[in-house]
């Protein structure tokens, strides 16, 4: 029998290496994987609702907790805050919120990285004035030794 050149190759990979072969997870590793992933996209659905807590009471230990030390912000006016200044915007806003919901949280998963994605309805009054808005919010976050660290967010206020 004369062996091609392809198959010689083949056979030499197949016998040579053959952990190439069992990198294939196993159905039960499967499982565990899918249920990992939906422990963590559930943690992150319970940092976006915790978040939305923290801003109706001006409240900025969470973030201190959950945002990574390079976090970087974008708030509706374009303006860029890091962490501290992300903070201090929050417990100084003078924002009285009487309400301050998040919904429509997607999740999306990349290796140890989330992208979420929700809208914020809010009202409350400042200066003496009441408001009502909605925005997208886009949060992103890696997975590490302390857990969800936000590093990224983008807020676009909705018109009307």
């Amino acid at each position: 029998m004369k062996w091609s050149p392809i198959l010689t190759f083949i056979a030499v990979a197949v016998f040579a290496c053959p952990g190439v072969l069992a990198q294939n997870p196993t159905p039960a590793e499967l499982r565990e994987l899918a249920k990992e992933n939906d422990a963590k996209q559930e943690e992150l659905v319970n940092l976006e609702r915790e978040t939305a807590r923290a801003i109706q009471w001006n409240n900025g230990a969470l973030f201190r907790r959950i945002y990574g030390d390079d976090f970087i912000g974008v708030l509706p006016t374009g303006q860029v805050k890091d962490k501290a200044g992300w903070i201090s915007s929050i417990e100084s806003s003078g924002v009285k919120y009487s309400s301050f919901v998040v919904s429509d949280i997607r999740v999306r998963m990349f290796q140890d990285t989330a992208v979420v994605t929700c809208m914020w309805s809010a009202r409350g009054e400042q200066g003496g004035r009441t408001f009502s808005r909605q925005m997208r919010v886009t949060h992103v976050y890696v997975y590490g030794q302390r857990g969800w660290q936000a590093i990224a967010s983008q807020e676009t206020i909705l018109p009307g």
